[in-house]
């Protein structure tokens, strides 16, 4: 051990750890029908992926994570390696389409701002501007994105990816704060190590985003306690954005009453003249890292009242202006999306065994018992959420993306009890790499087969044509199971080309019990947007029809607007597993 060399048992340790991890990828592949998430089920993944394929690069991949684990990387430049690894990894899935259709009330949220402003925006958020229970803050950067740099996915995935990657150096800070730096860049890399994680980081929805919110809140929180000063102001306006990021946040917020009860137990031993004594770190230590302690008077309390204060001012004046907004939202969610939860979840087995790599999930069990043992009480800040999330039996994978960050904490936490530094990095590197195996060469695979790409791929068939204009029409199925106008946005932010949609609500309308309780109900509510409206008539204007049957007849009055067109493009994808199937169809005039 004198020449810093692994001893024997470390390595049998490290190829024990590469078993494990190979035979934890056989026994996901062998009970994938165990697997229900809605999107990225193992038992669609692998329907049609070479497995032993997979199984080979997985082996392989534990000779480079053997190598890289000796390197000491510098504390220093923890930061960079997070959110530099966290982009190149998100990076790999920006080929992947709009594979839910949320994405197309975001976009056309986004859209209204980039073409009539900031101020119409904020009037007709909720009323013009349909916005079912979606919050207002990130379809309000989205459109901010598309206004000053332009209409393009591009820009979309570039602020989606930076944000998770900053999540990432969020988790590593607030590990850092919590104990130590090493924690905390554990936490950081096991973050990535929950493959599902990575396949929503390029879409235009606001489960990431909510994510990054919600940690900056965590971390400015923490910040403005210890330090107070502009920390306050800048914790408020964090919590005020977290606060209008997604509806499932506000539960969430409550992790920042956690972290004010654990400042006042871990520090109720009062000083001289009453005040309260709280540990402060070491030069580049974490809060319990040791180093001096300095007394903080009173104020200290005074210190959250004011972040609360501040937040609640400013999250009062947004909510009383909208007020009839969100109070009808609220009631949307208590009424409808709360008891339609139970019919559209999916198991904790789907969630922390297959979609997460079943180490973080081990690693956070023992951490309970490592944080109980050592009596730990700054670990209430981060198995909060998580609690919280099992006693709420929130079973929806997309509303619990924004508690990943704690869970890869709690994970951490367990890690770094194992004494050997380079067997933890070892560990966690092999998460990490795992993560990226099946994330790029099973989820993205089985992504990019789903009938979705069909927008995708017709959208940029249409940037290619002469026509600067088209026409679509859309085709009700006798049974449908959505309103197939929501694919107009979705071909949109695909396209450069202007689109004119003449949407006949009337021709749509379907029973009202079936779409009281129909899990995609915005869908049978959309609106129209102005700027589809028909503004004047291009004769030759390409033509676009999407329905679920690329052979399915077309109606006399599509069939009269398409004479003295030609068809120049099928897009008929399908993977035969969800049931709405969009197909496009394109023509194009033969003068």
């Amino acid at each position: 051990m004198g020449n810093n060399q692994p001893s024997l048992s470390a390595n049998n340790r490290l190829f024990i750890i590469s078993l494990l991890a190979i035979v934890t990828f056989l026994l996901q592949f062998i009970f994938r029908s165990f697997d229900d998430n809605r999107l990225t089920s193992w038992q669609w993944a692998f329907q049609n992926i070479d497995a032993a394929g997979i199984y080979l690069i997985l082996s392989a991949g534990f000779v480079p994570v053997f190598f890289i684990s000796k390197i000491s990387l510098s504390v220093r430049y923890y930061p960079l390696f997070l959110f530099v690894a966290a982009f190149i990894a998100a990076a790999f899935f920006w080929t992947e389409p709009e594979v839910i259709v949320d994405s197309s009330r975001y976009f056309t949220q986004a859209k209204h701002l980039e073409l009539y402003g900031v101020g119409y925006f904020v009037r007709e958020w909720g009323k013009d501007i349909h916005a079912w229970t979606d919050m207002p803050l990130v379809p309000f950067l989205y459109g901010l994105v598309f206004r000053f740099f332009g209409e393009s996915r591009i820009y979309i995935q570039i602020l989606t990816t930076t944000l998770f990657s900053l999540s990432v150096v969020l988790t590593y800070e607030l590990g850092k704060t919590l104990w130590d730096k090493e924690t905390g860049f554990f936490a950081g890399v096991l973050l990535l190590g929950m493959p599902y994680l990575l396949t929503q980081v390029p879409l235009m929805l606001v489960d990431v985003p909510a994510m990054f919110f919600l940690m900056l809140a965590v971390v400015a929180f923490i910040r403005a306690m210890r330090q107070g000063g502009a920390w306050i102001i800048f914790s408020s306006i964090a919590v005020f954005l977290a606060f209008f990021s997604k509806y499932s946040a506000w539960p969430m917020l409550s992790v920042l009453g956690v972290i004010f009860l654990v400042y006042l137990i871990k520090n109720r031993g009062l000083g001289e003249g009453g005040s309260l004594k709280i540990p402060s770190p070491s030069r580049g230590e974490g809060e319990g890292g040791g180093g001096n302690s300095e007394l903080l008077t009173p104020n200290y309390i005074h210190r959250g009242a004011l972040i609360v204060s501040i937040a609640a001012l400013l999250i009062g004046v947004v909510f009383l202006y909208k007020s009839d907004v969100f109070l009808e939202q609220i009631k949307l969610l208590m009424t409808f999306q709360k008891p339609g939860l139970r019919r559209w979840e999916e198991s904790f087995i789907s969630t922390f065994f297959f979609q997460i790599h079943p180490f973080i999930t081990l690693a956070a069990i023992y951490s309970v018992y490592a944080a109980v043992r050592k009596k730990d009480i700054k670990y209430a800040v981060v198995v909060w959420l998580v609690i919280l999330v099992v006693l709420m039996q929130i079973k929806r994978i997309r509303y619990i993306i924004m508690v990943f960050p704690m869970l890869a904490l709690m994970a951490a936490y367990g890690i770094s009890r194992i004494r050997e530094i380079h067997i933890k990095r070892f560990l966690v590197l092999s998460v990490f790499i795992f993560s990226l195996v099946i994330g790029i060469f099973a989820f993205l695979p089985f992504l990019q087969r789903l009938s979705v790409v069909n927008l995708k791929d017709a959208g940029r068939f249409v940037n290619s044509l002469e026509e600067l204009t088209i026409e679509v029409f859309t085709l009700m199925p006798e049974d449908p199971v959505m309103n197939p106008a929501v694919s107009v946005p979705i071909l949109d932010l695909f396209t450069k080309k202007n689109i004119i949609y003449n949407y006949d609500s009337e021709g749509f309308l379907q029973p009202k019990e079936k779409i009281e309780k129909s899990p995609l109900r915005f869908t049978w509510e959309y609106k129209n947007p102005v700027y589809y409206e028909y503004k004047y008539y291009a004769d030759n204007a390409a033509v676009v029809v999407i329905s679920e049957n690329p052979e399915e007849a077309l109606p006399k009055n599509i069939q009269q607007r398409i004479a003295g067109h030609r068809l120049t493009g099928v897009f008929k994808m399908s993977e035969g597993i969800f049931s709405y199937s969009p197909c496009v169809r394109v023509y194009q005039s033969e003068d």
